[in-house]
C-alpha cells in the first residue's frame, strides 16, 4: 500500500535510487545495465527462460511505427527533443516463460530507447496467432537516468499508469517489485559494470526450443529425484543433467537442420560418472554410449538401453571413436584437456563438447601461469587453447544449471582440410610434446607416456577413514586442553568452556605419530577438528569449546543446521553429556544429541553431499 500511495502522490515520477556520489561508469554504465534487463531478464525474473529480440538495428523505426498514436505522443513528450523522433530508437523483444501459461499468444514488448535523454520505455503487448495485437497500455513503464543535487545521479521509474497496473509475475511483473527489486538491481549493475568474462548463457541455441525441451525433460526425469540411490545431492544432479542433456538434444537439432540429414547423432561420454545424461541422450534416440573407471549403484537401474561401460580411459590408441559423432566430457576431470585431441584423431567429423570443472593438464594437475586472471578464466583459455591447435573452430557458450562452473566449449567443425591431416596431427603432437618432457619413444606416437588415469576404487581424504578411536583419542585430548585453561570472560560459577588455542598449538599437544596419520587425510588436524562440530568451534585459525546456550548458528558446507527441537531424531550421543565434568549446558529435551543411551535413535535418512558426480 506503501507504493501505490506513493505512485499517486508523485506522478509522473514513482520512484526513484540514487547512485553514490564516488560512481564513475555514468552513463555507459547505465546503458550496459539496461542491456542486462533487456537481454537477459531472467537473471533477475525467474519465471522466464529468456527472451527472443526481433528488428533490433534492421528495421528501429519499424518498431515505432507498430504503436497506437497516444503511446507516440505519450513517448515523444517525454523525449527531451520533442520536436523530433530522431533520438528514439526501438526493437521488439518476445517473452519465453519457463512454464508457458499463455496458450498460442505472444507477450511482447516494444523497447524504446531514448540515448539522448537517458532514458529507457517498455511498452507490453500481445499477439494472438494469427496475427492480432492487443496493447497493454497500463503497463507502460520507463526507468531513466538524471542528474540530481550537487551533480549526483539517480534512476527512476515512471509508469504511465499506476492505479491499473496489471501483474501475472511473469511477462508482466509486480510493480513493487519493479520498484524495490528491479531498480536497485539496475543501478548495482550500473556501478559494477564490466566487460563479460564468458558469454551469455544459451548464446548458440535458440532459447524458445531449450525451454520447450527442458520442460518436457524435467516431467519426464524428475521422478528419479525420489529414488537416487547415490550419496549425491539428487536435485542438483538430475536437474544439471536434464539442463545439459536438453543443451546437447537442442545442438544436435539445429545441426541436423543445418545438415538437412535425419539421422540422430551417435555418442560416447567420457567419465560418465552416474551415467544419467548417457541414459537421458539414449531415451531420446541418440545411439551411444557411457565410458566410467567405476560402476555406480544407478546404472542398474537405467536398464540394457541404456549402454554404460566400466573401464579405465587413458588416452591412446586404444580410445579413439571413428564412427562416433560427438565425444562429450562432462565434468571429465583429468580427461578433459584430452577430449579436443581425441575428437580430433578418431575422425574428420568427429566433434566435441566439454564442460570443464577440475584443472587439469595433460599430464596432471593445471599450473597457473596468468595471475591477472582468475583460475577458472584461465583454465578456460588454455582448453580453448588445446581445441584450436587440434584444429577445431572452438565455440564457447555458458549453460544454465546449479553450477558456477558452467562455461562450455564444442569443436563443431575444423579450420582445414581433410586432405591436411598429416600437417594437423603434426601440430598437436608438437603441442602436447610443449607440455610434457614425454620420452622419446612416445613422441612419436604423440600420445605421452606421463597420463594417470582416476583409480578405480574411491579414495576418501576427508579425515573419515580414520579409525573411531584415534579420533575419539585426539577429540578428548584437545578438549581436556581447553578446559584446563582459565577462561577470564565468564563468572566462575558458569560452565566450564576454557580457552582457545591456534590450530598450531594444538598440533603440539600431539604425538608425531597421530599427526603423521593426520597429514595423509586431506584437511589434516583441522578438518578433523571441523568435523567435530559437536564439541569445537574453530574461527580464524583459533579452537575453542562450543557452547550451545550462544544459539549461534553453525553450518555444514553451506546450510544452516536446523535447530533443536523437542522432537529432534538424537543418532548421536552428546559428547558433554559424557565427558564434560558439568555435563551438557542444555537440558535433555533442548539438546540434539542423546543424553543416555535410552534416548539414541536410529537414522533413516540417506547420506548426501555435494562431491563431483564423477568421485
Amino acid at each position: 500500500m506503501w507504493l501505490e500511495r506513493l505512485l499517486r502522490s508523485t506522478m509522473p515520477k514513482q520512484f526513484e535510487v540514487r547512485f553514490p556520489a564516488e560512481c564513475e561508469n555514468l552513463p555507459d554504465g547505465f546503458w550496459s545495465a539496461v542491456d542486462v534487463w533487456i537481454k537477459k531478464p531472467h537473471v533477475v525474473n525467474k519465471r522466464l527462460c529468456g527472451v527472443q529480440e526481433t528488428m533490433d538495428g534492421d528495421d528501429e523505426e519499424a518498431a515505432l511505427r507498430l504503436l497506437p498514436h497516444d503511446v507516440v505522443a505519450w513517448l515523444s513528450g517525454s523525449c527531451r527533443d520533442n520536436t523530433h523522433r530522431t533520438c528514439l530508437s526501438s526493437h521488439i523483444r518476445t517473452f519465453i516463460p519457463k512454464v508457458n501459461t499463455y496458450g498460442t499468444r505472444k507477450q511482447k514488448e516494444v523497447v524504446v530507447k531514448d540515448l539522448d535523454g537517458q532514458q529507457v520505455t517498455f511498452v507490453p503487448f500481445e499477439e494472438a496467432e494469427a496475427g492480432q495485437v492487443s496493447w497493454k497500455k497500463d503497463n507502460i513503464y520507463s526507468i531513466k537516468l538524471c542528474a540530481v543535487d550537487s551533480g549526483q545521479w539517480a534512476l527512476e521509474l515512471h509508469v504511465r499508469t499506476a492505479e491499473t497496473w496489471f501483474s501475472d509475475g511473469v511477462s508482466y511483473p509486480n510493480l513493487a517489485w519493479l520498484a524495490t527489486d528491479l531498480l536497485p538491481k539496475l543501478l548495482r549493475w550500473a556501478v559494477t559494470c564490466k566487460s563479460g568474462l564468458f558469454p551469455n548463457t544459451l548464446s548458440l541455441l535458440p532459447v524458445e526450443k531449450y525451454s520447450l525441451v527442458y520442460q518436457r525433460l524435467k516431467e519426464k526425469y524428475k521422478a528419479l529425484v525420489k529414488v537416487w540411490p547415490e550419496v549425491t545431492d539428487p536435485d542438483k544432479f538430475v536437474y544439471e543433467d536434464v539442463a545439459i542433456a536438453t543443451y546437447l538434444l537442442v545442438l544436435w537439432s539445429e545441426e541436423r537442420a543445418e545438415l538437412h540429414v535425419d539421422a540422430r547423432q551417435s555418442f560416447v561420454d567420457l567419465g560418465c560418472g552416474n551415467g544419467l545424461l548417457v541414459h537421458i541422450l539414449a531415451n531420446e534416440g541418440h545411439p551411444g554410449k557411457g565410458i566410467d573407471v567405476r560402476k555406480r549403484k544407478i546404472w542398474d537401474m537405467y536398464g540394457t538401453d541404456t549402454v554404460l561401460q566400466e573401464e579405465a580411459i587413458t588416452p591412446g590408441e586404444d580410445f579413439l571413436f571413428p564412427e562416433t559423432d560427438w565425444l562429450i566430457g562432462n565434468h571429465s576431470d583429468e580427461l578433459t584437456p584430452w577430449i579436443p585431441i581425441m575428437a580430433a584423431r578418431s575422425s574428420y567429423t568427429c566433434r566435441y563438447f566439454v564442460l570443464p570443472c577440475c584443472f587439469f593438464d595433460f599430464y596432471g594437475k593445471y599450473r597457473r601461469r596468468h595471475s591477472q586472471k582468475s583460475q577458472y578464466k584461465e583454465y578456460i583459455d588454455f582448453v580453448d587453447e588445446v581445441s584450436r591447435v587440434s584444429g577445431f573452430h572452438t565455440f564457447r557458450d555458458c549453460l544454465r544449471i546449479p553450477s558456477t562452473k558452467r562455461v562450455c566449449l564444442l569443436g563443431k567443425r575444423r579450420t582445414y582440410k581433410a586432405s591436411e591431416e598429416d600437417q594437423a596431427e603434426d601440430q598437436r603432437a608438437g603441442y602436447i610434446r610443449s607440455r610434457h618432457a614425454a620420452p622419446e619413444s612416445d613422441i612419436v606416437t604423440g600420445w605421452g607416456s606421463g597420463f594417470r588415469p582416476r583409480e578405480r576404487a574411491e579414495t576418501v581424504r576427508n579425515c573419515m577413514a580414520l579409525s573411531r578411536d584415534l579420533v575419539d583419542g585426539v577429540v578428548l585430548r584437545v578438549a581436556q586442553a581447553l578446559l584446563g585453561m582459565c577462561d577470564e570472560h565468564r563468572p566462575s560459577d558458569d560452565w566450564k568452556r576454557g580457552g582457545s588455542l591456534c590450530v598450531g598449538e594444538v598440533a603440539a599437544l600431539l604425538e608425531q605419530d597421530t599427526l603423521k596419520q593426520l597429514k595423509n587425510e586431506c584437511g589434516g588436524l583441522q578438518t578433523l577438528l571441523k568435523n567435530n562440530h559437536q564439541v569445537f568451534q574453530v574461527e580464524g585459525g583459533k579452537v575453542r569449546i562450543r557452547d550451545w546456550r550462544d544459539g549461534t548458528p553453525w553450518r555444514t558446507h553451506g546450510k544452516r543446521k536446523a535447530e533443536a527441537s523437542s522432537n529432534a531424531l538424537k543418532t548421536r550421543q552428546c559428547w558433554f553429556d559424557r565427558h564434560h565434568p558439568q555435563g551438557c549446558p542444555l537440558l535433555a529435551e533442548e539438546c540434539t544429541f542423546a543424553h543416555g543411551l535410552e534416548e539414541l535413535r536410529e537414522s533413516t535418512r540417506p547420506v548426501r553431499n555435494k562431491t563431483n558426480k564423477n568421485i
